[in-house]
């Protein structure tokens, strides 16, 4: 009989229902991520259904319900013999994160392979139809066979339609989802977010830097989901990747690798080209990984480690300038330009133990270690004198336990994180950058030593408790499987943002060469009584409540509803330091006397009360409710052709990195002193002085001139009323199942609104943000530096159409194919290139900015695929074609200013597409790379088989050009090719390389 009553389930059941607001109005907290896999379908009524993983012998009994229905829920992804009977029996595998089908009527015949560890075992795949989320399964044999720039896991969602995985030629790699930046996205692993909550970059260790997050040998399978995810998943706003380790099985296995590839097995780079000579430069990989039983069918352990060294070459070239001001760089800076070296060195662990003391219950402990050094900071703009030293590094552990019954399934888990990107100057002394004479906010080179705001120490720690609860034996209208959890995180965040040394000097480049003086300086200054180190201990709470509700055969409902809450005490309980409000409300003086500061700002639309706090006048946000709908419609119920779709809201987050500004920028200020020319003129103050030679004497002759004052100090100001960000989602499509393939259409809109942004806060004493076709870059606060204000208002519009045509992989045919186009239309409200800027100086607020089209691509296309050959070869593939990425900028062009409104300098915001490198036989794509890989396996001893691997990458060698030559025009003359690809600057990807890889498996 039912374990639950019918009485009891109906009851239950409208609990559930009704406590859907209560639960998120509970003073709890955020939750688990789940990377299992569900299994539900019908058998014999009161039947015990019994499924057994082939590989570790973990058991999981349920039992079905008067009219045939059970559920499995939270399985670790793998393969399973499930069976409710003599003569029912199957063997399938069930994917990560995937909710699949299956009836045990009669028992089918194995038709496919899935190895998400040492063993592999013929079964059947599952695939997950009737989900409403939008996303797509990155498979094990996909991260064995399609080809690689890197060992970074992540580099498969590339595949993905919607995503773009990018490694530019400094080695740094970034993933990103529609026309949001990389920090919207989460990674899940094993069930736990790996959000950075510091810094841009989307998950921890991944901000500027070549690193990987994880070992490569340590991913079973991951599913990408690129909008319409369930309940359960918190602080994102564009795409979640929810990963599957591997786990140690009844049998001892493992792996040896190493990877190489060097100078001599690439080809030139533009830079290198054009010079006609190579910079040295090698990649090589290794680690290996090793797992079997403790106790057999009870504990298993795994093991992997991964090292990384790189030597990347990297091309310094110029940031947005005419050739016409390049070419009147000092001769010293010019030498500078042209190619670089980029070492890179790093360390990864993974280590996963397991116990299955009863077939109820499984407990899993794991730990990783990720640790990296880095020369990086050299490239556009930047060059090799100006370079960081970078260390890099993330702690993880984790306990969890899972316990489960009948009718219910909870998972308790303890978790502990530290992770922190620390990078410093390579070299002490002066910089020196060069800008265009006409343009000071765009810079054409930096050389010397590195600017003071590149050291820094940034991270966070701490541990966090969540407890998931499962019932999955509920009927009421249909069957429901309704998880609900919670969430306590107690994280310390902790942030630097500069060091205290190397003043950098900043010269004018005019048509006719480069000023012998600077105009002005920039240094570090510290606050007497102030701390440049800010920390905090960030509480993090939330609660949710989903149900997945399979009304019939055809029609599926995703229902769910979850509530966040967090607390940064640093900010809300922020004081603005009294000096910084006398000097606000003082007299302004370039105003009428009796008019202050402050009420010049307000004549320009700036209320220092949204900006002054008393700690005591800002509130944790309290209304982050996130619906989550979507459905799934099996027209013939057979699970051929699927209508889906949903609705949605996620909240992110707003990172630490911003929210630090306002101490740390005042407690060590980036000080800056004018010294006037025909280019720059100022009022008489200590921060605007006459030039004299004995300024480049040292940091401590700068800091002398301000030694007892405020003056020139930057003050940063939150608005008391800072909301976070969040995202709101709409999709619908249709999934097919035809023959071998499964297909899937979708169109789907992604909005992100609140994001945080920062603007001039002076203002001309008439109120005037332009004046005369200038800002009011000198109305800075009286005693003080630039007003600088932090305000919600970035948006980012992304409609996207995604294709998708798989033919998964099976031994009998061989073969396996992923075909995934992407067209996209994306706006922003600002005018940046850089989808991590949160600066806007350009308007008076954001909401003077036009949208422009975001800095994505149109059209993307990428084919991948494997198969297997006579002799043990094996083939990969991987074709990537996308349209040209628009450059975004402001186009200053001689125009004359129109006013005091928006655009009062008469400069144009604009985005514009650079015609695309040639593809065949036109302008078509901005990227494009075929890559190809084969494997030739052959059996060494008994179980020892060894390999031997080449990746072709690029194979045409084509130059996917990243950087831009900006070109508006001049003498109010606007030009029609406004950007152009730099033919002899940085690339996307790598030029043509080989790469070998060793490996022998037991």
């Amino acid at each position: 009989m039912k374990a639950v009553s019918n009485v009891r389930k109906l009851m239950l059941a409208r609990w559930i229902a009704a406590s859907i607001t209560a639960t998120a109005a509970l003073p709890m907290i955020s939750f688990a991520q789940s990377s299992d896999a569900n299994l539900r379908g019908t058998a014999a009524p009161n039947v015990t259904v019994t499924a057994r993983n082939v590989a570790t012998g973990y058991t999981r009994v349920t039992t079905s319900g008067k009219d045939g229905s059970y559920a499995l829920v939270s399985l670790p992804p793998g393969t399973y013999q499930v069976d409710a009977g003599t003569g029912t029996e199957h063997t399938v595998t069930l994917t990560v994160a995937s909710t699949s089908t299956l009836n045990l009527a009669a028992a089918a015949p194995a038709v496919n392979a899935q190895n998400l560890g040492p063993v592999t075992v013929s079964a059947t795949t599952l695939p997950e139809m009737t989900t409403s989320e939008v996303g797509t399964l990155v498979s094990q044999r996909d991260i064995a066979t399609v080809p690689q720039i890197t060992r970074n896991f992540l580099e498969f969602a590339d595949t993905v339609p919607g995503m773009v995985f990018t490694v530019q030629q400094n080695g740094n790699t970034s993933l990103q989802s529609g026309g949001q930046a990389p920090s919207g996205i989460n990674v899940y692993i094993d069930g736990i977010g790996q959000k950075n909550y510091v810094e841009n970059g989307g998950i921890t260790g991944q901000n500027n830097t070549q690193g990987n997050p994880f070992p490569q040998l340590a991913i079973g399978e991951y599913k990408v989901v690129t909008s319409n995810y369930k309940a359960e998943y918190d602080q994102i706003s564009s795409a979640a990747v929810i990963a599957e380790t591997k786990s140690g099985t009844n049998e001892y296995h493992g792996e040896v690798f190493g990877d190489w590839t060097d100078t001599r097995m690439r080809s030139m780079t533009p830079s290198e080209t054009a010079t006609g000579e190579k910079t040295p430069s090698h990649d090589k990989e290794y680690g290996f990984s090793f797992g079997g039983p403790i106790i057999k069918d009870k504990a298993h352990f795994f093991l992997a480690y991964e090292g990384k060294e790189y030597d990347t070459p990297i091309t310094v070239v110029p940031g947005a300038a005419s050739q016409q001001l390049i070419s009147q760089l000092p001769a010293s800076a010019l030498a500078q330009l042209g190619p670089s070296g980029l070492p890179f060195k790093e360390n990864l662990y993974f280590l996963k133990f397991d116990y299955e003391p009863t077939n109820r219950d499984r407990i899993e402990v794991s730990g990783k270690y990720r640790h990296e050094t880095a020369i990086t900071g050299t490239g556009t703009g930047v060059a090799a004198s100006s370079a960081l030293n970078q260390i890099n590094y993330d702690r993880r552990f984790d306990i969890r336990w899972d316990h489960s019954a009948d009718a219910w399934f909870n998972r308790l888990q303890l978790t502990y994180e530290n992770a922190f990107f620390k990078p410093s100057a390579i070299n002490i002394g002066n910089g020196s950058t060069y800008t265009p004479y006409n343009d000071q906010n765009t810079s054409i080179l930096t050389v010397g030593a590195a600017d003071p705001r590149g050291t820094q120490d940034k991270g966070q720690k701490g541990p966090a408790i969540q407890d998931d609860l499962t019932f999955n034996d509920l009927e009421w209208h249909g069957d429901h499987v309704i998880k609900m959890g919670a969430k306590y995180k107690l994280i310390q965040l902790i942030a630097q943002d500069a060091g205290e040394f190397n003043p950098q000097f900043t010269y004018d480049v005019t048509p006719t060469g480069t000023l012998s003086e600077p105009y002005q300086v920039l240094f570090p200054i510290a606050l007497p009584g102030t701390s440049p180190i800010v920390r905090t201990n960030d509480k993090q709470f939330g609660a949710y409540i989903q149900d997945d509700w399979t009304v019939d055969q055809h029609l599926t409902l995703n229902l769910g509803v979850r509530w966040d809450y967090e607390e940064t005490p640093s900010y809300l309980n922020f004081v603005t330091p009294q000096s910084v409000v006398n000097a606000l409300y003082s007299q302004n003086p370039n105003a009428a006397p009796g008019v202050t500061y402050a009420q010049s700002l307000a004549l320009g639309g700036v209320n220092v009360n949204d900006y002054i706090s008393n700690g005591h006048n800002r509130h944790a946000q309290k209304n982050e409710f996130q619906p989550r709908f979507g459905f799934s419609y099996d027209i013939n119920g057979d699970q051929q052709h699927v209508i889906h779709g949903g609705v949605g809201r996620s909240y992110d987050r707003t990172i630490y990195e911003i929210l630090q500004l306002e101490q740390t920028k005042l407690a060590l200020a980036e000080a800056t002193i004018t010294f006037p020319n025909q280019y720059h003129s100022c009022t008489p103050s200590p921060n605007c002085i006459p030039w004299n030679p004995a300024y480049l004497s040292g940091i401590g002759v700068l800091q002398g001139l301000l030694t007892g004052t405020t003056a020139g100090r930057e003050v940063d100001l939150m608005n008391n009323h800072l909301k976070t960000p969040y995202s709101d989602q709409v999709s619908i499509g249709m999934r097919n199942q035809l023959g071998d393939w499964i297909t899937d259409v979708t169109w789907a809109q992604v909005n992100r609104f609140q994001g945080v942004v920062f603007t001039l806060g002076n203002r001309w004493p008439n109120g005037a943000f332009w004046q005369g076709g200038g800002q009011p870059w000198s109305q800075s606060i009286p005693g003080f530096g630039n007003l600088i204000i932090a305000n919600n208002g970035l948006t980012q519009k992304t409609q996207q159409v995604l294709i998708s045509a798989q033919k998964p992989y099976t031994p009998e045919s061989g073969w396996g194919i992923n075909i995934a186009y992407t067209y996209t239309k994306a706006k922003q409200n600002n005018d940046n290139q850089d989808v991590t800027d949160q600066y806007a100086f350009d308007e008076a607020t954001i909401q003077d900015y036009p949208y422009l089209t975001s800095a994505v691509a149109k059209h993307r296309l990428v084919v991948s695929g494997s198969n297997d050959a006579p002799w043990g070869l094996l083939f990969g593939y991987k074709l990537t074609l996308a349209t040209p990425i628009p450059g975004i900028n402001l186009a200053c062009y001689g125009a004359p200013a129109p006013g005091n409104g928006s655009l009062g300098s008469g400069c144009l915001p604009y985005s514009y597409t650079p015609s695309g490198s040639r593809f065949l036989s036109g302008p078509i794509f901005g990227y494009r790379s075929i890559d190809f890989q084969i494997t030739k396996n052959f059996k060494i001893y008994q179980n020892v088989s060894g390999y031997v691997r080449f990746d072709l990458l690029n194979a045409f060698n084509w130059n996917n050009y990243s950087d831009y030559i900006y070109n508006p025009g001049q003498n109010s003359v606007l030009n029609k090719v406004l950007v152009s690809y730099d033919p002899t600057g940085n690339i996307y990807g790598t030029p043509r390389e080989v790469k070998l890889t060793l490996g022998v498996k037991f």
